[in-house]
């Protein structure tokens, strides 16, 4: 431009696209985020589904747990939402038997799977995953609801699931959903 090879363009005839700068816009990273220091000190939890296309044996949705300090994650299929109490125990089982540890506290959103829904006189009792987390001593720890991002670690997680199953979609068929565990790395 310099060299007059090409005449200087003005930018200011080009309009902003709201929608285009606000799809780029990511979120400052929680500087002061709790990491934990040891293995099975801290689980995250969530439950992801439902899909548009079953496993072969009809399941919808897969729960993960992810350990915060490793970062490895189990992975269980399952047919409803209602399963979550019996799919952690089988977990609480298999970690305590592999490591000789005890899960500290879990971390997970506010959902009903997890918590409960509202009673009759409107107050949020709860349900028997989280009893059944007071009653082994392991603390809960709920995120807000409508805020994904609190419960960081899995959404971030089921998301590379589901990108990782779409991906694999495109000519093969639906190999994610044929195994009934998985452990991930």
């Amino acid at each position: 431009m310099s060299n007059r090879i090409l005449d200087s363009i003005d930018f200011t005839s080009f309009d902003v696209c709201v929608e285009c700068i606000k799809g780029k816009l990511t979120k400052s990273k929680k500087l002061s985020a709790y990491r934990a220091t040891n293995v099975l000190e801290l689980i995250h939890t969530d439950i992801c589904g439902t899909f548009h296309t079953p496993s072969w044996n009809g399941q919808q949705y897969f729960i993960s747990f992810i350990d915060d300090y490793s970062r490895y994650a189990y992975l269980f299929l399952i047919h409803e939402k209602s399963q979550s109490l019996d799919v952690f125990k089988t977990f609480k089982v298999e970690v305590k038997n592999q490591l000789n540890k005890r899960i500290k506290s879990g971390r997970s959103d506010c959902g009903g799977e997890y918590y409960d829904r509202y009673d009759g006189s409107g107050e949020q009792c709860p349900g028997p995953f989280a009893r059944y987390l007071e009653e082994c001593g392991i603390v809960p720890q709920y995120t807000m609801s409508g805020s994904p991002s609190m419960n960081g670690v899995t959404e971030r997680r089921n998301k590379t699931l589901k990108d990782m199953v779409a991906t694999s979609m495109n000519g093969v068929i639906y190999i994610f959903f044929f195994f009934c565990s998985a452990k991930i790395i």
